[in-house]
Parts: C-alpha cells; structure tokens; sequence
C-alpha cells in the first residue's frame, strides 16, 4: 500500500507545486468568472479583460480598477490605487523570499509576479524550505485559472442580454461589500476607517477628480486611524502599568 501511496505522488516540486495548488485554481473560478462579467459590463473588451487579469494578476485590485474605470478615472489615478492595494505584496514577497530556496535574483523576480494571499499561504505553510519550483507550480496553476476564467467570464458575458449586462454593473458595488463585511464584523479599527474614507472621499471628491479623491481619502484615512488607534493602545498600556 505504501508502495502504491509513493507511486501516485508527483515525483518533482513543479507538480507538487501544480498538485497543492489545485484548490487555489477552483477557489478563482467563481471570483474570475465574476470579473469577466462586469469587465464586459463596464465597457472593456475581450482583449483588455484578458490583458488586465495576465498583467494585473491582482483579484482586488482589479476590481478597484473597473469601479475607478466606470466613474472615468484617469489612468495615473487607477494605477496609484491599485499601487496602494497591493503594497502589502511587498512584505509578503519579502516572506517567501525568505521561504524558498536560495536562487538567482531575475528568477525570484519572475516567480514573485505569482504571488497572490492564498499563493503565499500554501508556500509559507510548507515545512522546512520551499523548491523554486514548487511555488512556481503554485503560482502557475493559479494564474492558468485566473485569466482562462476571466475570459470565460467575459465570454459568458457576451451572450447575455443587454439589460442584464447592464445590471451587472451593480453586482461591483455589491462585490466590495462582500469583500468588506468580514473585516468589518471582526474589527472595529476597518469600520472606523472605512467610515471614516467614505467620509472624506465624499468631501474631497466636491473639489477634486474622483480618482485623486479616492486616493488621498485612503491614505488620510489610514494615517489618522493609525495615528489615534496607537495613541489609544498607549494610554492603555501606560493606565495598564
């Protein structure tokens, strides 16, 4: 029996890779085939869909970027903002690179453009040093789905009728607040800086481009938030001693 266990197993770290990223791959579908539809009901073609999801490669802030496109933000505005949506990229990069193995620079580079949360989960999670090629199985098998479903989503999207393609517009709205809601109901520092954004962008956006409007309220809105929870958790610890 043992035997026939090592026998099924792939033998090197690309399809190990490939194998522990499978629930990665159907996880994407529904998310990939969700932002193919609404890219088609925002108004981009089958081209820049698909272009976006090879290049972008970044669930969220693709999703940013087709709320900015469908109220006419700039491009310099749509890339400052999904800039500061991934940024957490940087420390998450920063893990792994410590993860795997040694390897050249330009390699870890290119593998690194394939890091995503639930990529960077799977590889973290393994005991004792990551393969390159492992992570690069990972980070494929989850690419492959994101921009096939992507232009099936957009494909699907298509045939349906007019009304409905346009009603689709409001499933964007309703997916932020999807993705918002868990934060929300465990963290009462997001409700305040959520509330606090919405707040400052709707002033803001009365004297400035909505895009740059979106942008400062963000970064306003996590300075102040920051500022005034660390200032909390101080007195609290200074009454605590």
């Amino acid at each position: 029996m043992a035997t026939l266990v090592s026998a099924n197993q792939p033998n090197n770290s690309f399809m190990k890779g490939i194998f522990a990223g499978i629930g990665i791959a159907i996880g994407y579908t529904p998310a990939a085939i969700t932002f193919g539809l609404l890219a088609k009901s925002t108004g981009l073609g089958f081209t820049e869909t698909v272009a976006m999801s090879m290049f972008v490669f970044a669930g969220a802030a693709q999703y940013m970027a087709l709320n900015l496109i469908a109220i006419g933000t700039g491009a310099l505005e749509i890339i400052f903002t999904t800039f500061i949506v991934n940024i957490r990229h940087l420390l998450m990069s920063a893990a792994v690179s410590e993860k795997v193995e040694h390897e050249h620079p330009i390699k870890k580079a290119l593998y690194s453009f394939g890091i995503t949360d639930e990529v960077f989960a799977v590889t973290t999670t393994q005991e004792g040093t990551v393969k390159t090629g492992f992570i690069v199985g990972v980070a494929s098998i989850a690419y492959g789905s994101w921009v096939i479903n992507s232009a099936l989503g957009y494909l699907v999207g298509s045939i349906l009728p007019e009304t409905l393609q346009q009603s689709m517009a409001i499933a964007l709205y309703a997916m932020f607040i999807a993705l918002l809601m868990p934060s929300l109901k465990k963290h009462r520092k997001v409700v305040s800086l959520a509330v606090f954004a919405a707040i400052l962008n709707l002033i803001l956006s009365q004297f400035i481009p909505s895009g740059w409007a979106i942008i400062l309220a963000t970064l306003t809105s996590c300075i102040v938030i920051e500022l005034i929870v660390g200032k909390a958790e101080g007195v609290s610890n200074s009454n605590g001693d």
